[in-house]
């Protein structure tokens, strides 16, 4: 009996060897497509799938160009840019574990935080019925405003650089990973959200990866049709076959330090939204305006837009917190019917610590008059 050639094995087992002539047509069109971004970004793209057959290596190709047809690349920010960024991304985290934004501004899970802001929308186990589609926007007014140092700092190079336009961006998100962090592969509601997908990276560096699949128990990932290098600083928009056809995730091995990351996104007028059976909760906040001496671009970045600190004298008055999410003043009057020590007798210590935070951090001025 002849015994069987090392080419017969590999035929039974469904995975003839590959030839030299497709390995180095394979390598030319890898290099090809490593070197089509712009700006002089060093892509370093790393093609990793598994040819099982020769037959197959045109196919693999043509999925890989059609991943790359969807990805735009640019490296825009600089590293003091980045850090002004950051102080901003470190100021939302301390604002939120203060209990500063609404309900639905903040998801928290083990090693990532998100920050809605404009719009939110439920996912994973938050929707009522699962399945592709199923997403729904929150109500208007369920999360809180864009803050204005992410439409000065972020969106406007965004628009000045013609990567996006106008009045494009309604919906921004902060995704904060800690290390060993991650997000499972999804393709971002298209019913919801309009393409393109903009991304921007900050702290460190990370990849995007196409095509992978997740097991759980433990967490393990399969390898991506495609492993996209994200630096700090780098702005990533995703539109056509990237953001349609394929998955995209980021997986635990590639979160090696703190990184965030500020998506940006149009919603789609015809979105559907969660169907609000109960009446809103009024808002509380203090109306008046403040007055302040000369104009100041970080003068009221931070805060919630519906939180606001006014003074209508010269003095400065204390800042004292009555509510989770109110920041209000107290006056003269309060303190001469001893309604001041009661409201801040009823607080806790780290609630008068915040107060005077936001206080500091904002330089509240009341113009001279």
């Amino acid at each position: 009996m002849a015994v069987p050639s090392s080419a017969d094995l590999r035929k039974k087992i469904n995975c003839p060897a590959m030839s030299s002539e497709g390995s180095e047509k394979i390598l030319e069109k890898k290099e090809k497509y490593g070197t089509m971004y712009s700006d002089n970004f060093n892509s370093k793209s790393s093609q990793s799938f598994e040819s099982c057959a020769e037959d197959d290596e045109d196919e693999l190709t043509e999925l890989l160009g059609k991943v790359h047809s969807g990805i735009q690349q640019r490296r825009l920010f600089t590293v003091e840019q980045c850090t002004q960024i950051e102080k901003k991304i470190d100021k939302v985290v301390f604002l939120a574990n203060k209990g500063f934004y609404k309900r639905h501004t903040v998801d928290r899970a083990p090693l990532r935080n998100k920050y809605f802001f404009g719009e939110g929308y439920t996912y994973g186990s938050q929707m009522a019925r699962r399945g592709p589609g199923m997403e729904r926007l929150y109500q208007k007014g369920e999360v809180d405003e864009i803050p204005k140092w992410i439409g000065r700092m972020v969106i406007k190079p965004l628009v000045d650089a013609k990567l996006i336009p106008e009045n494009f961006v309604n919906s921004a998100v902060i995704n904060d990973y800690q290390p060993g962090g991650c997000i499972v592969s999804h393709i971002d509601p298209p019913h919801i959200f309009e393409r393109p997908i903009v991304s921007v990276s900050f702290f460190s560096d990370s990849a995007l990866c196409f095509g992978c699949k997740f097991s759980f128990k433990p967490i393990r990932v399969s390898k991506p049709v495609l492993e996209l290098p994200v630096s700090r600083g780098c702005v990533t928009l995703i539109s056509g076959y990237a953001a349609d056809q394929i998955t995209h995730c980021i997986r635990p091995q590639d979160v090696v330090a703190r990184r965030a990351v500020i998506i940006l996104r149009k919603v789609r007028d015809d979105a559907p939204r969660v169907e609000s059976y109960l009446p809103r909760e009024p808002v509380e906040y203090v109306s008046r305006k403040r007055h302040l001496q000369g104009k100041s671009d970080d003068s009221d970045d931070d805060l919630p837009s519906r939180i606001v600190l006014s003074a209508r004298s010269t003095k400065s008055s204390p800042v004292s917190r009555v509510c989770s999410k109110v920041v209000c003043l107290s006056n003269n009057s309060d303190r001469q019917r001893g309604r001041t020590n009661r409201r801040r007798d009823s607080c806790s210590d780290s609630d008068d610590e915040l107060g005077r935070e936001a206080h500091l951090d904002h330089s509240y001025r009341p113009v001279q008059t």
